[in-house]
């Protein structure tokens, strides 16, 4: 079996989320490890299986994050890759500053210069 690579660059980031599987309307809170353009990684204590239609709601910093995603990869004890599918353009905005603010914030890590 073949594993899916990320298709852009992940960032550690710590947010809460709400899943909602679209089928069941079970709802599952979990927090994330890392952040992509394109989807997450979810620490929760339960998975949903690898497909799952779900809605999902990250809040961060006073600002909301909502979109359509399934389940690409799920371990219990691992957690859940969620891989976003639709984003709305308002919603796209802010993820797109939360990476521009992840990008900076490692950018800045260790980069001082040593002359005066």
């Amino acid at each position: 079996m073949k594993l899916e690579r990320p298709r852009a660059r992940r960032y550690p980031f710590v947010a809460s989320i709400e899943l909602t599987d679209l089928q069941s309307e079970t709802r599952i809170r979990g927090q994330i490890s890392d952040l992509s353009l394109f989807g997450c990684h979810v620490e929760t204590e339960n998975i949903l299986p690898i497909g799952t239609m779900l809605m999902l709601r990250i809040i961060h910093a006073g600002a909301n994050f909502i979109a359509l995603g399934k389940v690409a990869f799920a371990l219990q004890r691992v957690g859940m890759g969620i891989a976003f599918t639709e984003i709305e353009p308002s919603n796209q905005l802010v993820l797109e500053k939360w990476i521009e603010q992840l990008r900076e914030a490692q950018s800045g890590t260790g980069e001082r210069s040593g002359s005066s």
